[in-house]
């Protein structure tokens, strides 16, 4: 398989799209924040699933701004313990703590949010060049300890994903893109039907807030730790099951 979709992903965007799934039954929608180890973990799982089984894998990301939902940075000794518990965990993520100066954590992922979102346009590079420069970013913040708030760190992590067109990128982000979708989705994740980052839907078939999952703080976040009740990463297959199976007939 050659990871393509025919007639939907050149360099397009799905045409039906609605405020919190895309309907498109061969599309996982992932409602996330870039800063958010569990999202990282859970696309890290469905992206090396895919590889594995040798299904083509298309993510519609979608922005769930913890920083606006908490009118703060999340702050750096909570996320510091997750990565800690995560990678201690599933070693294979390849994550390290922060090595550099603390003057250089990244305060926010706003930016690069919008980016994602910017990249999705047809001339910049559509939906897989957005899921390339997603993942680029999470590796750069979380394995490469760069501060990806820098508009220059964004720009040298698209420099890498091979579908992002980095001229048009560059143009679009000094343009303001993609910052007004990451407010949109802020307020649609409002709603009831987001519960938090992240979260993974498959047009009506599947939703799940944080899938495979299960643990709980010992103390108040940033004082106790994480402790794993259970992990399960066979949702992924779940979820790819479904993206093969296609449209459904009723």
């Amino acid at each position: 398989m050659n990871g393509e979709v025919p007639g939907l992903w050149e360099g397009d965007l799905p045409r039906d799209v609605s405020d919190v799934v895309a309907h498109d039954p061969r599309v996982v929608t992932v409602w996330s924040d870039i800063g958010c180890p569990w999202a990282s973990l859970a696309v890290h799982v469905l992206r090396s699933r895919a590889v594995d089984v040798g299904v083509p894998l298309f993510i519609d990301h979608r922005a769930f701004p913890l920083e606006l939902f908490n009118q703060r940075p999340t702050p750096k000794p909570v996320l510091d313990m997750e990565i800690v518990a995560i990678a201690g965990l599933v070693p294979e993520v390849g994550w390290r703590l922060w090595q550099e100066p603390e003057a250089a954590y990244a305060v926010t992922t706003l930016p690069a949010m919008a980016a994602v979102q910017a990249a999705k346009d047809p001339g910049v590079g559509g939906l897989r060049a957005s899921d390339e420069l997603d993942a680029a970013l999470r590796e750069a913040f979380y394995r490469e300890n760069r501060c990806i708030s820098v508009h220059a760190e964004i720009l040298a992590a698209a420099d890498r994903c091979p579908s992002v067109d980095l001229a048009a990128l560059e143009r679009a982000l000094k343009q303001g893109a993609g910052q007004r979708a990451v407010f949109e989705h802020w307020r649609t994740a409002q709603g009831p039907s987001v519960q938090g980052s992240p979260h993974l839907f498959v047009q009506h078939r599947y939703s799940a807030h944080n899938p495979g999952v299960d643990y709980h703080w010992t103390g108040r976040p940033g004082h106790g730790f994480p402790r794993f009740e259970r992990y399960d990463p066979g949702w992924a297959d779940d979820v790819l099951g479904l993206v093969a199976a296609g449209p459904q007939v009723d």
